[in-house]
């Protein structure tokens, strides 16, 4: 930026730049990780990288992350293929989600206002039993209630309450479930996904 450091702050700006470096590094591998063909294999990598992931739970190949000791996913939950989860604050997904592929879920951005351009981050929040259509984005801080719809290629802007049906860019309620009683199970994978 110009401006003279201290001591302190070049000490700060040099571990934070060789955390960032491993941190890259781990991604890369998780990328790697993800065309692993095998569930089992990418679920014991993703953990040891400090995912919480339920049982019965799967990501599809291709998955990236930022950050993954942020996400949190629940009980048979289903994480679609080129899907992108940033970690970098809290991810908390439930049970019996179903997230298409190509969702995009931001959970940091930049403050625009910032004269440094910082980045801001919020966590996201997904209920029990929402399904996130193909080529959606939920943006920073937002929570999706339970049995909401976030229909394919929405971007979701505001929070969505629980049974709605939202779509379109930004996203807005175009209608609600009509099944109030969530009990269903999303079943196993496909294999080689």
């Amino acid at each position: 930026m110009g401006r003279k450091l201290t001591v302190n702050e070049a000490l700060a700006k040099i571990i934070n730049r060789v955390k960032n470096i491993f941190l890259d590094f781990e991604l890369m591998l998780l990328r790697w990780v993800g065309h692993v063909p095998s569930h089992c294999f990418r679920r014991f990598c993703y953990r040891l990288a400090g995912m919480e992931i339920g049982k019965g739970s799967t990501i599809h190949m291709w998955a990236n992350f930022f950050n993954p000791r942020g996400i949190e996913i629940g009980e048979d939950t289903i994480i679609g293929d080129h899907c992108f989860l940033d970690g970098r604050a809290k991810i908390k997904i439930g049970s019996h989600v179903d997230i298409a592929s190509q969702v995009l879920i931001y959970n940091s951005k930049h403050d625009i206002n910032d004269p440094e351009f910082r980045a801001v981050e919020y966590p996201v929040e997904i209920q029990d039993y929402v399904f996130v259509g193909p080529r959606a984005i939920i943006m920073p801080g937002k929570k999706i209630g339970r049995g909401a719809v976030v229909a394919a290629g929405a971007i979701v802007t505001h929070d969505v309450p629980a049974g709605k049906i939202v779509a379109g860019v930004p996203a807005r309620v175009i209608g609600e479930r009509k099944l109030k009683n969530f009990t269903y199970r999303l079943g196993r994978a496909r294999l080689f996904q």
